[in-house]
């Protein structure tokens, strides 16, 4: 985070894992600061994905509208790079009409790409691919998550054991440049930013209320009629299991109940393991967050707290 003691405006970043009560924290910002919203948010991107994705309804969005939301087709692909490229043209916009933006969401690739810029990595190797693909089929990719750890701790801390694209794209680069994924990062420029940030970060006291609050919601989910919104995704024909709108968390599991590999019950226990899988990485990516401003989730201060730090006067 740049400093704040200078004549900057100021933007303000609202993130925590999924489930921590972020969409409701920004629109009561935007009921007390002359606040403007832009989502931060992968699943939400997509048209026609609503309920799974616990996208604002359209109430809401009339009284609080969301920027990048329902930007793409469900068949279409979005990367860091082009949100970054695209959350920076919203920003200006809201700045030059005298408005404060906030961004708001829990992809905490995006927030991010923005805040840090996109590092210069090397480009693929083939035959370096194919060795560690082939020592992954051997062995296994937790076995080569193992490997990063020793290479790189920081960077295998990032990804899972069964991530197989970003590890094979983790154990590539440290060979290829003899530096780790990780010192890239840190090593890319802080982005020249025209504007400050004020990161904003939103979870419960206890690992146990985030749970419960994700099991919740989840079922909240089933009863307001996501099976019958991701039927519909799958009766139009275009779509297959291996899309990025496709493999986001709770529509993954319910295409693979469709696909008949396994049953109603075990497709809802498996949602809610893989959104508080999601909550687990959305959270360790926040506590490395230099600067951040932790907020506890239901707190009856919340608000006020939260006004404080986006005082704006030093906006």
């Amino acid at each position: 985070m740049q400093p704040a003691a200078n004549n900057k405006p100021k933007v303000i970043f609202v993130m925590g894992p999924t489930a921590s009560g972020k969409t409701d924290l920004a629109m009561r910002l935007c009921d007390h600061l002359p606040c403007e919203l832009i989502s931060v948010d992968s699943a939400m991107i997509y048209r026609g994905m609503d309920i799974g994705t616990a996208k604002p309804t359209p109430d809401e969005l009339a009284a609080y509208p969301h920027r990048l939301v329902d930007i793409l087709d469900p068949t279409e692909a979005y990367s860091a790079a082009q949100f970054r490229a695209d959350a920076l043209v919203q920003i200006a916009e809201i700045q030059q009409g005298g408005r404060i933006p906030v961004l708001v969401g829990g992809t905490m690739l995006y927030f991010n790409a923005l805040q840090q810029g996109l590092a210069q990595l090397p480009e693929a190797d083939p035959e370096l691919r194919a060795r560690i693909e082939a020592e992954a089929a051997e062995k296994g990719w937790p076995a080569i998550h193992a490997r990063l750890a020793e290479l790189d701790p920081e960077g295998a801390e990032r990804l899972r054991p069964t991530d197989a694209q970003r590890l094979q794209r983790a154990l590539e680069v440290v060979q290829l440049t003899g530096k780790p994924i990780s010192q890239h990062w840190r090593e890319q420029a802080d982005a020249d930013l025209p504007f400050d940030i004020i990161p904003i970060a939103l979870a419960p006291a206890e690992r146990s209320l985030l749970h419960e609050r994700i099991e919740q919601r989840f079922d909240i989910m089933l009863r307001s009629g996501f099976e019958e919104e991701v039927r519909g995704l799958w009766e139009r024909g275009d779509l297959h299991a291996g899309m990025p709108s496709i493999r986001c968390v709770g529509y993954r599991q319910m295409w693979s109940w469709f696909s008949d590999e396994y049953d109603r019950d075990t497709m809802r226990h498996k949602g809610i393991v893989a959104t508080r899988q999601l909550a687990k990485r959305q959270l360790t990516w926040l506590r490395g967050w230099q600067g951040v401003h932790w907020l506890e989730t239901g707190t009856s201060n919340l608000v006020s707290d939260a006004l404080k730090l986006s005082d704006p006067a030093v906006i």
